[in-house]
């Protein structure tokens, strides 16, 4: 509006100097010319008008086109940050989720290697009780049997010295009577000597036997000829050699020389 006054302003002060020119020129009396001359003036002010006119519409209009182009670009510029406040949300809350998932997935990786640390000490712990229990098992096994050997050791010597009381009774003479071996041989049995062990005993009691009759023999420092024969009868039974008879002699008489010095 302030435009338009201003024009329509400008039309008026161009009026006045139309008509004070026309006022000051020379033979200016004729009406019709000065008729012309007004709506000649006139004439001009109206289109000087409508270009007033015309020139504020277009700059309203100018106006109105930049104003909506800078609302447009106000309105995009705030659409654009809201959007990009949105996308920032977005990523932001995309974020959060998965660092929450990351952490999820990692605690419940911790929790897996707990428990399967768990599990395997578990194992660990159970299959150590195990073995020391088989170790205690076994060593208790191998003492018992241990015991047991020794018991049954132990017994054999018994028994053995028992039946080599027996035995030793049966050939204290030389001979063995046919009820002397059913007895050794049913007591063998029950004391659970094997042949073996009873040949071992039987020449370690025969040898007892006439290692005890040279002794005998040689107590008074000489032997007698009953002694002699009595050795010969004992030698010849329990097949000892001429050279073990020497020995045994030989043994004897140093062992009796040292006695008596």
């Amino acid at each position: 509006m302030a435009e338009i006054d201003e024009q329509r302003k400008k039309v008026e002060e161009l009026k006045k100097k139309i008509l004070e020119q026309k006022r000051k020129t020379e033979g200016s009396s004729d009406d019709d010319k000065k008729k012309k001359e007004d709506d000649e003036a006139r004439h001009k002010a109206e289109e000087e008008r409508k270009r007033a006119e015309e020139e504020s519409r277009r700059r309203a209009a100018e106006e109105a086109r930049r104003k909506t182009e800078e609302e447009a670009i106000q309105k995009a510029e705030e659409e654009a940050k809201k959007k990009a406040e949105e996308a920032g949300r977005m990523k932001q809350e995309e974020d959060r989720r998965k660092a929450l998932e990351e952490a999820k997935r990692q605690a419940e990786l911790i929790g897996k290697k707990k428990a399967e640390e768990e599990a395997r000490r578990k194992k660990e712990e159970e299959e150590r009780r195990r073995r020391e229990a088989e170790e205690r098992r076994k060593a208790e096994e191998s003492e018992r049997a241990e015991k047991a050997e020794r018991e049954k050791e132990e017994q054999l010597q018994v028994s053995i010295q028992a039946y080599a009381k027996v035995l030793k009774q049966g050939w204290i003479d030389g001979v063995l009577s046919k009820d002397e071996e059913t007895m050794l041989v049913t007591l063998r049995k029950s004391l659970g000597i094997d042949k073996d062990q009873h040949a071992n005993l039987e020449q370690e009691i025969q040898l007892e036997i006439y290692l005890e009759a040279i002794v005998d023999g040689w107590k008074d420092g000489s032997i007698t000829p009953e002694d002699s024969e009595k050795l010969d009868v004992l030698r010849e039974k329990f097949n000892i050699s001429a050279e073990e008879h020497l020995r045994l002699e030989k043994q004897v008489r140093q062992e009796i020389l040292k006695q008596r010095a």
